[in-house]
């Protein structure tokens, strides 16, 4: 019994998230309430039915990030070259597209420099870095770090994501490639490096993650280490300062929200398990989890946390994630058969 109710949610999240457009307002609206609530505690989410879902005339193949600007206005990265950057309003009208040239579109973060907001691009195919602005004019193109002795070709160098300081400084994961961490000015002169093999950074490790500027002492790498299952805090000289495990999990980015952090995992046994489906944890400020999003409720054995895995049918592979300033989670997803992101708002 169990199992047949499983299948049809599953058909139901989908037909509605996808097929959304479709329907009536009040129609959708009736629907939408048969979606379940999602998370524990006091972070619990209902989806959006169809927000997001867009015509043939926009398509998108794997959604790999999201960030929104000062405007509210939520920008989609895809590696579908019809269309690599889809700009949303909160409601998921199309606002305008760009970008035909990043057929490896993966990591993108938007800054504020000079009283400007830019955007930061990693592709993996192209093996660079590009800095763009909110319209899509390339400002600076990074190749791969040869002055480091590392790297004997550019194809060694698959950079995963950037994370930016105040000051301009900024940080390239290389986590499809030799798994350096990369320090550059603003200008794009390169600082320092470490990590890699010799460094303690395992292979199919640094994919994203965030710079933990709360104090109360020195800001602070926080890194989303994928296949490995865990989160590195580091020093920003590349020292080790903690190591937590997430059993269960695949942490691709992180997102600080006040005194919380918001963790995509792609799947809660990938890479054996193709197939298996991801969730979002939420991190308190002693990175203790306390609630998962489509997932398992977290449960510790004296002080251990125990594996997790999806629950629901849901997410398909979350890759990053925007928590708005409404509280609106926004989750594109990688590897889900085109699929458009999909939205989630607090369950009151």
């Amino acid at each position: 019994m169990f199992q047949h109710q499983l299948h049809r949610r599953d058909f139901l999240y989908q037909s509605l998230l996808t097929g959304a457009c479709a329907l009536g307002a009040g129609r959708l609206a009736a629907e939408e309430q048969q979606l379940p609530v999602f998370g524990q505690g006091t972070f619990r989410y209902r989806p959006v039915a169809g927000w997001g879902v867009l015509d043939e005339r926009t398509p998108v193949k794997n959604c790999s990030a999201m960030v929104v600007d000062a405007r509210g206005r939520i920008y989609l990265l895809t590696d579908h070259c019809a269309n690599n950057v889809i700009v949303y309003d909160r409601d998921g009208k199309l606002l305008k597209k760009w970008g035909t040239r990043f057929p490896g579109a993966h990591g993108l973060e938007i800054v504020q420099e000079e009283g400007r907001e830019v955007l930061f691009i990693t592709d993996l195919n192209l093996h660079r870095v590009f800095k763009t602005t909110l319209d899509g004019e390339i400002l600076m193109e990074l190749t791969y770090p040869k002055s480091t002795g590392k790297y004997a070709s550019e194809k060694e160098y698959r950079p995963a994501w950037t994370l930016h300081l105040p000051n301009g400084d900024f940080f390239v994961l290389d986590g499809y490639g030799k798994d350096y961490i990369l320090r550059y000015n603003r200008a794009g002169k390169l600082l320092d490096y470490f990590g890699g093999p010799e460094g303690g950074i395992a292979h199919w490790g640094p994919h994203g993650g965030v710079i933990d500027t709360r104090g109360p002492g020195e800001p602070e790498l926080v890194i989303a280490m994928s296949d490995q299952q865990t989160i590195k805090r580091l020093t920003l000289e590349g020292k080790l300062i903690e190591e937590i495990s997430l059993p269960g999990s695949n942490p691709r980015m992180i997102q600080i929200v006040g005194e919380y952090m918001f963790v995509p995992h792609l799947a809660d046994n990938w890479p054996k398990d193709r197939e298996s489906k991801g969730y979002i944890s939420v991190l308190d400020r002693d990175y203790k989890i306390v609630s998962n999003i489509g997932g398992t409720a977290p449960r510790y054995v004296n002080g251990k946390l125990q594996p997790m895995s999806q629950q629901g049918g849901f997410f398909r592979h979350p890759h990053d994630l925007v928590v708005a300033a409404d509280g609106a989670i926004y989750v594109p997803q990688f590897a889900s058969g085109n699929t458009y992101p999909v939205k989630l708002v607090p369950e009151v």
